[in-house]
């Protein structure tokens, strides 16, 4: 059975020419970065040339890079080390509904040093309103965190308005950028933004390895205490075989990322339509055209989104039913719920990411099978024979 992988939002193939920067690091090119001896500063020269790589693919100074484990830990880190940096009596960060878990989970989690959060909430598609941003906008206001784009949707947020009242108000403003990376373009000077989270593998370079990029005269306190790796910014032994594949996978995308976005935004309208055309009592999660190029994401009435993923995959397709960090949660998408989706609808998410592997003759395959999986669950479905479907 051929398998068609429909879940780049949850992990990428790693791209031949990542792999083959990667080997020799893996290989006899062993050093540890921070020795002075001719090995180390081998490995030091090879982060240093990745940093370069991974800043021109976002328009910044090699020096405004932290290369990071994950997109978590850059998250993290940016959260806490901003917020708490002013050590400001009754402080407030500002964070939208629908922020990945490492983001808002972060930041509820400094109540206990008095750093309270307000949460914004968004529209029916998942989209924040920068009016309300500035709204929330008050003197104990210390940071501000709004994604780039919504992975489990594939809604893109309006980053720069957003940048441009944080900046006339004096606020430093973050965006988790971990679904947008190697899909649209991450212009750092363009969007406005201060601080931004991305990772390799959104480009096809290895999981492991991420960065946040730190605007210079952005004032942070590191996550991570120890060492003085990454200027003092964050401790810990450089996975040197990952960075260097990170630095790779940017270059590439830097000169290819245009035509990905173009090819899977393509195969993403086809998908769109042809399951809002063939599969009754859907609805697409997320704006309608202000969206990721390769998101196709569905809510389907009277069945279970896991019940659809295991039926998919039983027929050699994989895709999800959202963030694959809450997808065993067995609980309600907090972005769908945010969005004001019942229950029995948001119960129903199906995502699927597409990449440069994925075809046109694949998205068919999976119009040809999907309605016949949904008919057949609903035929079982307490939910779908009391609807009468």
């Amino acid at each position: 059975m051929k398998t068609v992988y429909m879940d780049h939002l949850a992990a990428t193939p790693l791209e031949p020419r990542v792999l083959e920067a990667m080997l020799p690091f893996l290989r006899g090119r062993f050093g540890n970065p921070m020795s002075v001896h001719s090995t180390g500063q081998e490995a030091l020269a090879a982060v240093e040339q990745a940093r370069t790589q991974v800043a021109s693919f976002i328009n910044c100074s090699p020096k405004e890079i932290i290369f990071t484990s994950s997109g978590s830990e850059s998250n993290n880190t940016t959260v806490t080390g901003t917020a708490c940096c002013p050590r400001r009596a009754g402080a407030e960060v500002i964070v939208s509904a629908v922020e990945h878990s490492s983001v808002l989970n972060t930041a509820r989690s400094l109540s206990g040093q008095g750093i309270e959060t307000r949460v914004i909430p968004v529209d029916k598609y998942g989209m924040v309103d920068p009016e309300d941003v500035k709204a929330a906008i008050n003197d104990r206001t210390v940071m501000i965190s709004i994604m780039y784009a919504n992975g489990e949707i594939g809604t893109i947020q309006p980053i720069r308005k957003i940048a441009h009242i944080a900046r006339e108000a004096g606020i430093p403003v973050h965006t988790d950028a971990m679904a947008a990376v190697g899909q649209i373009p991450m212009d750092v000077q363009d969007l406005g933004v201060d601080m931004m989270s991305f990772s390799a593998q959104g480009l096809y370079g290895p999981k492991g390895a991420a960065a946040l990029y730190v605007r210079k005269g952005t004032r942070m306190l590191p996550l991570l205490l120890g060492g003085v790796q990454e200027a003092g910014r964050r401790a810990g032994l450089t996975d040197v075989p990952a960075v260097v594949g990170f630095g790779e996978a940017a270059r590439i995308a830097a000169e290819e990322q245009a035509q990905w976005s173009s090819f899977t935004s393509n195969l993403r309208d086809h998908l769109i339509k042809g399951v809002l055309e063939k599969v009754s009592e859907v609805e697409l999660n997320g704006h309608p055209i202000q969206r990721l190029p390769g998101n196709a994401a569905f809510g389907i009435r009277y069945i279970e989104g896991e019940s659809i993923i295991l039926s998919l995959d039983m027929e050699g397709i994989s895709a999800s039913t959202g963030s694959s960090c809450t997808s065993k949660a067995l609980k309600t998408s907090h972005v769908l719920t945010a969005m004001g989706q019942p229950p029995e609808l948001a119960q129903g998410s199906v995502l699927f990411t597409l990449g440069k592997g994925n075809t046109a003759g694949e998205v068919d395959q999976v119009l040809d099978i999907l309605p016949d999986i949904t008919n057949r669950l609903r035929s079982i479905s307490p939910l779908g024979r009391r609807a009468g479907k």
